[in-house]
């Protein structure tokens, strides 16, 4: 019997989603979560492609209702001061399900557009989103993570876990996309604790 519940504990632990997984962190991440701090993580979400890669998972506490937090992710014409440099984002379709939105991004006088599909489940409270590669992406090769909100008691733990591959070598954005969502996540926490 024993053998049996060990075994059951291990197939759990093996095929729990990478998300899930991350939320378990050590007590020196905990209490920095606590105290209001955005943890990162070095776990890329799951999908990647060949090639380099950066990126990462970061959690915060958000002292809003899941509701209030999900209505700030899914307002795509809103992304504009949530995201590091995006400076305008245009729904092209969008239905229950999914939303392909084009975001534009401003890197000192220059800009370049790129095209995401954004899965939404609003049951599970987790968008999974992915470069369309099928449009035209100026600057990226490849990106994709999600977002899932985690009631804990009167407040969400959200999480954004995000990978990319630019078309600049690795070298000149390195830290970039660790520092963007580290931003982003402080970014959504201001908005939804505003709109309480």
């Amino acid at each position: 019997m024993r053998y049996r519940a060990l075994f059951l504990a291990l197939v759990i632990v093996a095929t729990w989603p990478i998300d899930a997984k991350s939320l378990w962190l050590d007590p020196t991440q905990l209490e920095r979560l606590n105290r209001g701090e955005v943890v990162l993580l070095d776990v890329l979400p799951p999908g990647a492609t060949t090639g380099p890669v950066q990126g990462g998972t970061a959690l915060a506490r958000v002292h809003a209702s899941p509701e209030t937090v999900w209505r700030v992710l899914v307002d795509y014409r809103r992304h504009p001061g949530l995201y590091p440099r995006v400076v305008d984002t245009e729904v092209l379709k969008a239905d229950l399900e999914h939303a392909l939105v084009r975001y534009v991004v401003g890197v000192g006088p220059l800009f370049f557009g790129f095209h995401v599909n954004n899965y939404v489940d609003a049951a599970r409270r987790r968008i999974e989103w992915r470069l369309a590669q099928e449009r035209r992406n100026d600057l990226f090769r490849d990106s994709w993570g999600y977002w899932q909100i985690e009631p804990r008691g009167p407040d969400v733990v959200l999480t954004y876990a995000m990978a990319a591959r630019t078309v600049l070598p690795a070298f000149v954005t390195r830290g970039a996309e660790r520092d963007g969502l580290v931003e982003t996540l402080k970014a959504v926490r201001e908005r939804a604790e505003q709109a309480r």
